[in-house]
């Protein structure tokens, strides 16, 4: 009968409910729904003290693993934030909860970094002698630790941590077996905690019982019992009441009084019915049962099982700590599935974040490399153009080579050797000119000009009954600092005497100005030939045919000057009633 019992028991699952203060589920709800709140709009700083009044609900209710667990999330998000106050707070918190579960070395740990942080000088001052206390093996170290505390926290309005003070006072003396300064720290944490904080109360008039138990004391032990049953947190709380008359009765029964320990468990049972606290009820039974059985009171003990199995379907529908539990532990999965939400959106978060700096990144390096390679191909560009321009510059009409070769084996075959040497040195002249200035795109004025003088003349040399010209440059002109595109003018020359003045049947005339406009050269040449639409009617077919290079290196001059050098040269050229004008203009 009793296997059957125990057997449905555990299949029920009594065995994993844990004792809970019925306000623990509601305190952890509705903080868990600030949580949710302060993840959803990302602030940390909500978050941290939500996890921070969790772990405080649960410390409270003695529930310290739970509570360590939460203070190191609230730890953390503190240490993110670097909130030195909060973090202090917390950490000191997260040592009382390890030093609760006997884990020194951490709790010292804890201690000591709250320390270090140092926000507050009292709290500095508590934590360090915290440490101290708990790594030091000297109970007088111990002692001085603790009543340093007791000084600090006196003055203060934090009781909780005063009643604790004095409890672990007490502790120094159960050591020392000081039997009435045990007692006495021990009433003193009571007498503070019970009106702020019943559970550390309750955890005080236990260890207060356990020493008049260690002792032999039954009779105290069994008064301070009687004493915290008196209280109204107890008196208000129907399973904290039970627990508390279950422990009484375990007093009696270490008292050998079964009848008394009987009468408590039957009472303690019949509230856990009445108030619907099925876990306090199945523990009355199993204690009821076993006194039976040592009194061999078979009868008695059947009765009571038959009793609980038919109230026990009612007893558990009217259970508000399953319901309580089961919130509880809903609310810590939802918090659970809170964190891996919130983990997951970090996660995504960070990855889009590392795919946007790599894109950017990216975007970076090939904007870059374009500008690079559009830098070079301006610089490949530049290049060329300068070597087009140069190759340019070099190249004069064959046909003025070959026909002022021929004009000095005319003058050589006439024996006209004075005529000949004169006109080859200045043909040597001119050339030498043009060779040492083709590295250049620009040359001082007075050296084109003379460049374009030695020119016409060698041409009036040898078209002397054609023409006669004249050079004209404006006063204001600085003929040692203006800079000119060398040899651009003589292109024009050229055109002038061989396609328009050479063809008259009379001496025509040449005009070459050079004025100053303003910030603008001007460049007229002039002449009174037989003009441009009268010039291709005589070209022959093999004229027409070929290109006029000299002005097709003249024009394509002048777009790679202006696409260099932003000289803004244009170049006009009108035909007139008699002869043609060409006008050069650019910026000096």
């Amino acid at each position: 009968m009793k296997i059957w019992i125990v057997t449905l028991l555990f299949l029920l699952g009594f065995g994993n409910f844990y004792s809970q203060n019925v306000s623990v589920a509601k305190e952890v709800q509705a903080e868990s729904e600030k949580l949710k709140q302060a993840v959803d709009t990302k602030n940390e700083s909500a978050q941290a003290d939500s996890y921070y009044n969790i772990a405080e609900t649960f410390f409270n209710n003695g529930n310290f693993p739970k509570s360590e667990e939460y203070l190191l999330k609230s730890k953390s998000l503190y240490e993110k934030l670097n909130d030195k106050q909060n973090l202090e707070k917390v950490t000191r918190k997260l040592a009382q909860a390890q030093e609760k579960q006997n884990k020194v070395k951490s709790a010292v740990a804890n201690y000591e970094t709250a320390s270090n942080i140092g926000y507050s000088k009292q709290k500095k001052a508590l934590n360090s002698n915290d440490a101290a206390r708990l790594s030091s093996s000297s109970q007088t170290i111990q002692a001085e630790a603790i009543q340093n505390n007791i000084d600090i926290i006196d003055k203060g309005s934090e009781k909780a941590e005063l009643a604790d003070s004095y409890s672990q006072m007490a502790d120094i003396y159960i050591k020392q077996n000081d039997i009435p300064k045990a007692e006495k720290n021990l009433n003193n944490a009571y007498s503070i905690s019970k009106k702020d904080a019943p559970q550390q109360a309750l955890e005080i008039n236990q260890k207060l019982t356990d020493f008049y138990l260690e002792n032999k004391d039954f009779d105290k032990a069994i008064k301070a019992k009687k004493k915290v049953l008196q209280e109204d947190f107890v008196n208000k709380n129907s399973q904290e009441k039970v627990e508390q008359i279950q422990e009484l009765a375990d007093i009696y029964i270490k008292k050998n009084d079964p009848t008394e320990a009987i009468k408590l468990l039957k009472n303690a049972y019949g509230i856990a019915l009445q108030k619907g606290h099925t876990l306090e009820a199945q523990k009355s039974v199993k204690r009821l049962d076993s006194l039976y059985q040592i009194s061999e009171n078979t009868e008695a003990s059947v009765q009571l099982y038959r009793d609980f199995l038919g109230k026990l379907p009612d007893l558990v529908s009217k259970d508000r700590s399953l319901v309580d539990n089961k919130i509880l532990e809903d609310t810590e999965q939802r918090i659970s599935q809170l964190e891996k939400e919130k983990q997951l959106k970090d996660e995504l978060i960070r990855k889009k974040n590392i795919f946007n700096y790599s894109l950017i990144g990216t975007l970076f390096v090939l904007i870059i490399l374009i500008g690079f390679i559009f830098r070079t191909l301006k610089k490949v560009q530049v290049k060329n153009k300068k070597i087009a321009l140069q190759s340019l510059r070099r190249e004069m009409n064959p046909h003025f080579i070959f026909n002022s070769l021929n004009s000095v084996n005319q003058f050589i075959a006439t024996n006209n050797e004075l005529e000949a040497n004169q006109y080859l040195t200045k043909f040597s002249k001119l050339m030498r000119g043009v060779m040492e200035n083709s590295t250049e795109d620009f040359i001082p004025f007075q050296q084109e000009l003379d460049l374009l003088e030695n020119y016409l003349a060698l041409e009036k040399t040898r078209f002397a009954d054609k023409f006669d010209y004249q050079i004209t440059v404006d006063e204001h002109l600085n003929l040692q600092n203006l800079q000119l595109p060398g040899m651009l003018v003589q292109p024009f020359l050229e055109n002038a005497i061989w396609h328009g003045l050479r063809y008259r049947s009379e001496k025509g005339f040449l005009k070459l100005r050079f004025e100053k406009k303003n910030e603008f050269l001007n460049i007229f040449i002039e002449d009174n030939g037989i003009g441009i639409k009268e010039s291709k009617k005589q070209k022959t077919i093999h004229q027409k045919s070929r290109e006029g290079r000299g002005m097709k290196n003249t024009l394509e001059r002048i777009k790679l000057l202006n696409d260099l050098y932003k000289k803004d040269i244009t170049c006009t050229i009108k035909d007139l009633e008699n002869g043609v004008l060409v006008e050069i203009l650019m910026i000096i």
